[in-house]
């Protein structure tokens, strides 16, 4: 059976839709921009339920919770075979105020030293059309039901 993870995108409109991406923390990705960023999410733990999953996971990586109704954006299988399952909430939130949770690896590569990390390193607002070019491509598929559930 595939993994699961679950979380939520945020929207606001300001002069237009915008919609909040995570950039990965790390050294792998520290370099990375167009394709790399992300839809706040993470891995359901068992027994768990999903959208409780999802609001937990944007908390621990944002330090934020958001509020409001939610719009079920699907589940779709990302190319890695996990499939992620996301809800969208319409909320305004000031990505200064990221406080994200960290984790732990040997960097250098083979060094013995063990180095903190952030889940998510910065946040921030996108135009559709931004987050387009900004979101890993197996990602799209929910900007595109968002704009879709908001025509």
């Amino acid at each position: 059976m595939s993994r699961l993870s679950a979380g939520i995108l945020l929207y606001r409109y300001a002069d237009a839709l915008q919609v909040l991406l995570a950039h990965p923390g790390g050294p792998f990705w520290r370099r990375r921009d167009l394709g790399a960023w992300s839809i706040p999410k993470g891995e359901v733990e068992p027994g768990e339920e999903i959208l409780a999953a999802a609001q937990r996971e944007f908390t621990e990586e944002t330090g934020f919770r958001p509020l409001g109704d939610v719009l079920d954006l699907g589940e779709a299988r990302q190319p890695s075979g996990k499939r992620v399952h996301i809800w969208a909430i319409e909320s305004d939130w000031d990505v200064s105020a990221l406080v994200s949770l960290t984790f732990p690896l040997e960097w250098p590569p083979k060094s013995g030293r063990t180095q903190s990390f952030p889940e998510i390193d910065r946040a921030q607002w996108f135009s559709l059309d931004a987050a387009r070019l900004k979101i890993l491509p197996g990602q799209m598929v929910f900007l595109d039901r968002l704009a879709s559930k908001l025509e």
